[in-house]
């Protein structure tokens, strides 16, 4: 029986080390797809934060050119009422 314990245990040997590989590649590809998803989680927040960004200096943009443009009309009607009085 000495054999067959000899051949058991080197097959129980060979079991371990290929479960032991194995563990280590999915720790390997767990480890690999989580920096994939923090690098994607980052850049998807870069971007946001990009996007927020330019909708801020569109919306004081657009409230720059209103104010410009009601000031505009506020001094052609000036204008006009001042060319009334005069006239």
């Amino acid at each position: 029986m000495s054999k067959a314990d000899d051949l058991a245990a080197a097959a129980r040997r060979k079991a371990q080390e290929a479960a032991s590989r194995t563990k280590e590649a999915d720790a390997e590809r767990l480890a690999l797809r989580d920096k994939e998803r923090a690098a994607e989680a980052a850049k998807t927040a870069r971007l946001k934060e990009l996007r927020l960004a330019k909708e801020a200096a569109d919306a004081a943009t657009l409230e720059a050119t209103k104010a410009a443009a009601k000031e505009a009309q506020r001094q052609a009607r000036d204008a006009k009422r001042k060319a009334r009085v005069e006239g």
